[in-house]
């Protein structure tokens, strides 16, 4: 059994060394207060550091009621997060930290050398020359008494408890556990009492049940170029146009990801049988104009030859066209031209939420009061993506973590002081 050391008090703790987290360190040392930083890694923003891999995309250009619109049904809980701290101050922020940024052409935001690495340098080296103190290695398990005060941590060298006036909670979701966010943070809360959602997979992918045949020649196939529609309660269905990827377990990238919220919950209401969505392969061109092209007299050519030479129909849409149709459906002309523009396509399951971008689920927004301080728990704060909120890839989900980290560390910060 492992020893117990009592490693002494801090002012404030803050546990999580993301985005959320160090905003939530920058705003209490800002106010003068002593804050000890605990993380279970090795080195803190490791999770940051791996989003910034492809490029690092803080944030996004677009005007504010669009950009808020993004984070769906938790937009209104979001909205005085982004009001504190919102895509204008990010950028402001991170000029001050000496990284000039630049808006691409889809309008996302980026640093210069499109790189995460020397901002978080920077940003390290102001925080510790604030007086921060960081604890590595050290995996919060709880609390060792009946309020919230003093904390348990596993550490290599045995069990350690800190005790701390007020606590910053910035423990990330699910997704990337390898980088420190595993969720288990979740069941601890709620037996104190925390209204939260289970975490589930966001910004991710589907299974399918390719053939082998289908498998074998287009996994790993961009997808270019398609609308995907998804069927809401009413019927009907949202349609978006994208880009996507075939994969050997069914379908990813930029456009499923930017539907994986409905497809998800779909999913979840199905029972099982998982969800229908269709695939518009021809987006650009009309109904009619397909239908057309499609019984324009073809000659000795075979179908394909056809598809290809009118619709420009090859590849990947071919052959998703030959898996999911029957050879009677492929050879009506009228439903072949019909299943071009819907194509149904059944997404099985999310991917296991530990390979997927993000996560939803969490502490509840309706636990929280405006200082984002837990109404059970008096002292404990919470930010960042361990909140039952999600958004698209594009900079949002940044956003909205160093927002929250902000407006937890500057609630902190106005509770200690009420309290003198």
């Amino acid at each position: 059994m492992s020893s117990v050391e009592n490693i002494g008090s801090v002012k404030v703790a803050v546990v999580g060394g993301g985005p959320a987290g160090l905003m939530a360190a920058e705003a209490l040392s800002a106010g003068g207060v002593r804050v000890d930083v605990f993380d279970a890694m090795p080195s803190v923003g490791r999770k940051f550091l791996m989003a910034g891999k492809g490029g690092m995309n803080l944030t996004h250009s677009e005007p504010a009621d669009a950009f808020l619109a993004r984070y769906g049904a938790r937009s209104a809980d979001i909205a005085p997060l982004l009001a504190r701290f919102g895509a204008g101050a990010l950028r402001d922020w991170v000029h001050g930290l000496g990284v000039e940024t630049f808006v691409g052409s889809s309008g996302r935001v980026f640093p210069t050398d499109m790189k995460a690495a020397p901002m978080l340098r920077a940003w390290l080296h102001r925080l510790r020359a604030a007086g921060v103190t960081f604890h590595m290695r050290h995996r919060w398990l709880g609390w060792a008494n009946e309020g919230a005060s003093v904390s348990r941590f596993a550490t290599p060298s045995g069990e350690k408890q800190v005790r701390h006036d007020a606590i910053v909670l910035a423990l990330g979701g699910a997704s990337w556990p390898q980088l420190g966010s595993d969720g288990a943070a979740l069941p601890v809360l709620a037996a104190r009492g925390v209204p939260v959602r289970l975490f589930a997979p966001s910004n991710c992918g589907f299974d399918a049940d390719w053939s082998a045949h289908f498998r074998s020649r287009f996994a790993g196939e961009p997808l270019k170029s398609v609308a995907i529609g998804v069927p809401r309660a009413d019927g009907a269905r949202d349609w978006r146009i994208g880009e996507c990827l075939i994969t050997e377990h069914g379908i990813e990238g930029s456009l499923i990801y930017a539907l994986s919220a409905p497809i998800r919950d779909r999913i979840a209401e199905s029972g099982g049988a998982g969800v229908v969505i269709e695939l518009d392969l021809a987006p650009q061109i009309s109904a009619g104009r397909v239908r057309d092209e499609v019984l324009h007299p073809r000659g000795a050519r075979s179908i394909s030859s056809h598809l290809q030479s009118r619709l420009h129909l090859t590849g990947v849409k071919a052959g998703l066209l030959r898996e999911c149709l029957s050879k009677d459906e492929f050879a009506e002309l009228d439903t072949l031209a019909a299943r071009i523009k819907a194509l149904p396509l059944r997404l099985l399951r999310p991917r296991p939420i530990t390979e997927v971008i993000s996560s939803a689920g969490g502490v509840e927004f309706e636990a929280l009061d405006a200082r984002s301080m837990l109404d059970a728990l008096p002292g404990v704060f919470c930010a960042g993506e361990m909140l039952d909120w999600e958004a698209p890839t594009g900079g949002y989900l940044l956003t909205a973590c160093f927002a929250s980290g902000l407006v937890a560390g500057e609630g902190a910060l106005a509770w200690l002081a009420e309290r003198g």
